[in-house]
């Protein structure tokens, strides 16, 4: 199914390709739990961005593996570059258009513990 997305003020907007059933990430690492991210990850080939390239700021910290893509008028991060998923981008759930129906399973992620966490993930 195609959906779209985007950020608060409108200036970023996107289109993703994903099955109707779905699996979130809900990490606990300083920066997602304290913006309430739930990664939605989606091949690069079956994202488009739509509008914004211009709109978008980056921000690294930490490895400086992830990029965090942020509008620069309203601050949403709705999608970004993460370090666990170099092959996909990871689409903020929570920006999606209204209206869907997809099928989303949540599976928590300890980012505060990221490399024992992330090597638990690729066994």
């Amino acid at each position: 199914m195609n959906l779209q997305g985007g950020c608060h003020c409108g200036a970023v907007r996107f289109e993703i390709a994903v099955e109707p059933q779905v699996s979130l990430l809900d990490c606990n690492c300083s920066i997602c739990s304290k913006t309430g991210y739930l990664h939605l990850f989606v091949p690069h080939g079956q994202f488009t961005l739509l509008q914004g390239r211009d709109s978008l700021t980056s921000y690294r910290f930490g490895t400086g593996a992830a990029e965090h893509l942020f509008c620069k008028t309203c601050g949403i991060k709705s999608f970004y570059q993460p370090r666990t998923h170099p092959e996909a981008w990871s689409v903020h759930y929570r920006c999606l258009d209204s209206g869907h129906e997809l099928q989303a399973s949540v599976v928590p992620f300890d980012g505060q513990n990221w490399e024992a966490a992330n090597a638990r993930r690729n066994v």
